[in-house]
């Protein structure tokens, strides 16, 4: 996630993020029975890296390549001043990393969807748009992740 505005970050993380883990009845549970606390639910979340402006979200990706464990997807403010605005961002993140899904979650932006489309390079470029439901952005999120592996397993 990269927007230059930590409440927008800090929801993002409660929103997607991996969920906790078992609570301390589970613990309590395995203990006295030595029964297995339960599995995490089939949606448990994501694991999530943040940055607040485009050229540490661009250098995040180049670590994550680094560690052989790429991003799956990427949601990227349009506006982040004074840095790289989204466009540029995601272009850096893309020549970086051709396979990585990209969004755009942005309340305002001075470029056309069109010509982002066409700058990326990608017709198919999802945007979200703040302030955004919750369900929505968790929709987003799973239909990223499920074409970023797809991107990643036939590329």
């Amino acid at each position: 996630m990269v927007d230059d505005d930590p409440a927008i970050l800090k929801v993002w993380r409660r929103v997607l993020g991996t969920r906790t883990a078992p609570s301390s009845l589970d613990h309590l549970e395995k203990k006295l029975f030595g029964a297995t606390p339960p599995a995490a639910p089939a949606d448990a979340g994501f694991a999530i890296d943040t940055a607040s402006q485009g050229m540490e979200g661009y250098q995040k990706v180049i670590s994550a390549l680094e560690e052989d464990r790429p991003y799956t997807f990427a949601l990227v403010d349009m506006r982040m001043p004074p840095g790289w605005d989204g466009l540029e961002t995601i272009l850096h993140m893309l020549e970086k990393d051709p396979r990585l899904e990209v969004a755009i979650c942005s309340a305002f932006s001075d470029i056309s969807r069109d010509e982002v489309a066409q700058r990326v390079g990608r017709s198919d470029l999802l945007w979200i748009r703040k302030p955004f439901e919750l369900e929505a952005a968790r929709d987003l999120a799973r239909k990223l992740s499920e074409q970023g592996v797809h991107r990643r397993q036939t590329r």
